[in-house]
């Protein structure tokens, strides 16, 4: 028995058939839509690799049968980049040397994507280590990914504040 569901992909509308009810996101990512950036690693929900976001937050893609996200805003590593600008948070970990081999890197960023988002991060590096603690890098870049984490938090806060800073002047230069 085959059934419709309708996803929004990085930002894109997207129907999908369905003709197991048991797929999971990360096998219609990467089989059905051909978004490979997604990993499979332990297939289990223990190494993060398959992060993606889910309405802004993150989940293990491996777990979540996709069946049940009729509706939902799918967010991937193909979706964070503005053409060809980086994601802050993807310029981070090129900066910082947050990855090594580069298989759990897309994972790493959309956790850490999701995690800023969150508002969880604070500037504590021990802080981020641990909620950062469901994606397992086997190469070791953990300083540099802690790095990469706290310096696209710093510029994402900036452009945040710049952007509130922005719309009180014009509100002010308005008043006037």
């Amino acid at each position: 028995m085959s059934f419709s569901i309708s996803l929004t992909i990085n930002g894109q509308s997207r129907p999908v058939i369905l003709d197991d009810p048991r797929v999971t996101l990360l096998d219609l990512l990467r089989e059905r839509l051909h978004l490979t950036g997604t990993k499979k690693g332990c297939d289990r929900g223990q190494c993060g690799a398959c992060t993606v976001l889910i309405d802004g937050r993150r989940i293990n893609s491996c777990l979540t049968l996709a069946a049940s996200l009729d509706g939902a805003e799918v967010t991937t590593i193909e979706g964070l980049a503005e053409s060809e600008m980086l994601h802050p948070v993807q310029a981070a970990f090129i900066a910082h040397d947050g990855f090594q081999c580069g298989y759990c890197t897309p994972g790493q960023i959309m956790s850490a994507v999701g995690l800023i988002a969150e508002g969880q991060a604070g500037d504590d590096p021990e802080r981020i280590r641990e909620l950062m603690s469901g994606n397992i890098c086997r190469c070791g870049a953990y300083q540099g990914i802690t790095e990469a984490v706290l310096e696209a938090q710093r510029t994402l806060a900036e452009r945040e504040g710049s952007t509130a800073r922005k719309g009180t002047t014009r509100k002010g230069r308005d008043a006037a």
